[in-house]
């Protein structure tokens, strides 16, 4: 009942819910990943994902890395390998994440630092707010929606002073790879 009274109406409050239990980390551009060649340390190195996406390592010119996970680099790394090295045996770790754009968080408004956040398992609205430092004085905290991307854009109402300024947890919902925190700002 308190939760009617304090949201502004305007949009459906959001599923506390929404993390999903299959997700698996997309590498994408700005991200570091560690290439181990077994039994070939002269292969194996650190390499950052390029703003094209792609990555380059000795006798691999140039490789799409963005959009896929961990796994899938190191098979593609393997097949390109086996055409000079016999049987390669590779791992992938990413080290380095800044995720692909369109699973990124993004904090835009009253918050104190607008920024945007790679997207982790089970990140809560709580996680981004001390992320970006929370809301500024000008903020209408319990008047920022969620526009989440993954459900054709549909917008949901949260009630970030009640969690902040109030310490009311129950406020506290699950983000979805590519979510977007729009923080009003207050007219009084």
């Amino acid at each position: 009942m308190l939760t009617a009274c304090a949201s502004s109406g305007k949009y459906p409050p959001a599923p506390v819910s929404a993390a999903t239990q299959d997700y698996s980390y997309v590498v994408g551009a700005g991200d570091s990943i560690n290439i181990i060649v077994w039994r070939n340390p002269e292969l194996s190195m650190t390499v950052p994902v390029r703003p094209d996406g792609k990555i380059s390592t000795p006798l691999i010119d140039e490789m799409m890395a963005q959009g896929k996970n961990s796994v899938e680099i190191a098979r593609e790394v393997e097949k390109q390998l086996s055409k000079y090295v016999r049987d390669p045996v590779v791992t992938v770790i990413v080290t380095g994440f800044v995720g692909p754009f369109s699973e990124q968080i993004r904090v835009v408004g009253e918050a104190a630092k607008p920024q945007f956040l790679p997207y982790k398992q089970k990140m809560t609205l709580l996680d981004v707010m001390i992320a970006v430092g929370g809301l500024t004085d000008f903020a209408a905290g319990n008047d920022a929606t969620i526009l989440r991307s993954s459900e054709g854009n549909k917008q949901y109402s949260v009630r970030l002073k009640d969690l902040i300024k109030r310490g009311d947890v129950s406020a506290n919902v699950d983000m979805r790879p590519g979510d977007i925190l729009i923080i009003p700002q207050s007219y009084f």
